[in-house]
């Protein structure tokens, strides 16, 4: 019996994000420094996306003022990627993937001020409900990956602001020209910090033209191509059939996935204790939580809004 397109469309999507749930996986088998990691993900993507006739066309009809505008959010993409490969360098994949979780209570605070909407007292109490869980994370963690952490919440702020601003752009250009445009102005901004990185984090620096050898050459594509491009393409396609909310609510999964991962994969249960865990509980749930309110009050267009926001909350 043929599956309904709704149904198909959920296992499109939950797909999309176990790939997403490698990312942190790939950031910690791929053993070159935080920057020229995100530098070659980042590269190898656009110079993929340059080879699509629909990103000229995308581009050319562009204002000039919108590319500016979405150049500006792929510094911040850039900077989010950089500090979360950095957090599992610093610590570990379930670290980075557990701080990731942090973003949509920060969005539900900085969302009202970036998009001019209405601030909602309920979506503050519960990112005061998420204070338990963010010190038993911290306290459930070696010293040694207290870096890490700041890093990782580092990283989910940027997540909050570049998506509230890629919100209020949601109707500036096609998903693959403006997905194309902010990657190709966050390889730039790599390129001119990299003189500067290892003044500023060296945790974070590295040889930025240096060549990837051995497996680095495998697992980076795999990174750029089915981690990136394949889950985006795929999520525009499962959209079609899904609410804007019934999607974030299986993106959330992401951090689930990654720790599920990171035990399988590198025994990290090891290193980190049961209070780590207890306090993931509690963030997962205070995020599900706000995904559930937020899909109460959701307007009836929000699939389409969906459907140009979902791709840039990828890790």
């Amino acid at each position: 019996m043929p599956h309904s397109p709704t149904t198909r469309a959920l296992w499109q999507i939950h797909f999309c994000v176990l790939l997403w749930g490698f990312t942190a996986i790939l950031g910690k088998l791929i053993t070159l420094p935080a920057l020229p990691l995100v530098w070659w993900r980042m590269l190898i993507v656009v110079a993929t996306l340059a080879l699509l006739p629909k990103v000229w066309r995308g581009l050319r009809a562009m204002p000039v003022r919108t590319r500016w505008a979405y150049a500006g959010i792929g510094v911040l993409v850039a900077l989010h990627w950089l500090t979360f490969y950095g957090a599992i360098k610093l610590a570990n994949a379930s670290v980075a993937a557990t701080c990731i979780a942090f973003a949509t209570p920060m969005t539900a605070l900085i969302e009202p001020m970036l998009t001019r909407t209405r601030f909602r007292p309920g979506d503050l109490a519960l990112g005061v409900l998420s204070l338990p869980g963010i010190w038993l994370v911290v306290g459930g963690v070696p010293a040694g990956m207290h870096t890490g952490i700041v890093a990782g919440v580092i990283s989910a702020l940027f997540v909050a602001i570049f998506n509230s601003l890629n919100k209020r752009m949601v109707d500036g250009g096609d998903a693959l020209t403006v997905t194309a445009l902010e990657l190709g102005a966050g390889t730039v901004t790599l390129s001119l910090l990299a003189p500067l990185m290892p003044l500023l984090v060296p945790a974070f620096a590295g040889p930025l033209l240096v060549l990837p050898a051995g497996m680095d050459v495998l697992w980076l594509l795999v990174l750029a191509l089915a981690c990136t491009l394949l889950p985006f393409a795929l999520c525009l396609v499962a959209l079609r059939h899904l609410s804007a909310f019934t999607a974030q609510l299986s993106v959330n999964l992401e951090p689930v996935y990654a720790i599920a991962l990171a035990a399988v994969f590198f025994n990290e249960q090891q290193e980190l204790s049961a209070r780590f865990y207890f306090g993931v509980a509690i963030i997962l749930g205070v995020v599900f939580a706000q995904g559930l309110l937020a899909g109460r009050r959701a307007p009836r267009h929000a699939q389409q809004v969906g459907v140009n926001e979902t791709h840039h909350v990828a890790d």
